[in-house]
């Protein structure tokens, strides 16, 4: 079996998740993970297939024929991955939106060799005050010889900054 990475995106409408996953199963291919989301009005997702090799081109092929229903389609060939080393991180930050947050966080995870593994972000109004408040969790991977307790303050001191509220701790 082949793994592909499937990434697909266009306008938002009622069947664009059962036209892929049509198209998967008329080849054999199995869905194997996903993360999928409407953001302004458009559709945006990636996946990942395993499918037989003899039927990877075919799939390939069919997937992107999608195209002709308004999809943009791109394809990789997945590889095997490795057990990975280091601490499984979770971080949690909440705070008023503003321009560089993830920007901030980023910079700081990148520069002490953190890997950001899932990110997901969103913007959604304080029920107190109306403002647009910025919410974001992530999960890392450390390096093993990371101090977690450096790595901590590091980010608490751009949260104070940012004028945001991080937490950060070993993941389950």
């Amino acid at each position: 079996m082949e793994s592909l990475v499937v990434t697909v995106i266009g306008k938002d409408r009622p069947g664009l998740v059962e036209s892929v996953s049509a198209v998967v199963e008329e080849h054999g291919g199995s869905w194997v993970e996903s993360r999928m989301s409407r953001l302004a009005g458009e559709f945006a997702g990636i996946l990942r297939v395993s499918v037989p090799a003899a039927s990877v081109d075919e799939l390939s092929e069919a997937l992107e024929a999608l195209r002709s229903d308004g999809l943009r389609v791109v394809i990789e060939r997945g590889v095997e991955e490795a057990v990975e080393e280091g601490h499984v991180i979770a971080l949690e930050l909440i705070g008023s939106d503003r321009p560089g947050i993830v920007h901030k966080i980023s910079e700081a995870l990148a520069a002490r060799g953190v890997n950001v593994e899932e990110l997901n972000t969103e913007c959604d109004g304080a029920p107190w005050s109306g403002d647009t408040l910025f919410k974001a969790t992530a999960r890392l991977r450390a390096p093993r010889t990371l101090d977690l307790d450096q790595l901590r303050e590091s980010l608490e001191a751009i949260a104070g900054d940012l004028m945001v509220d991080i937490s950060i701790g070993e993941a389950d």
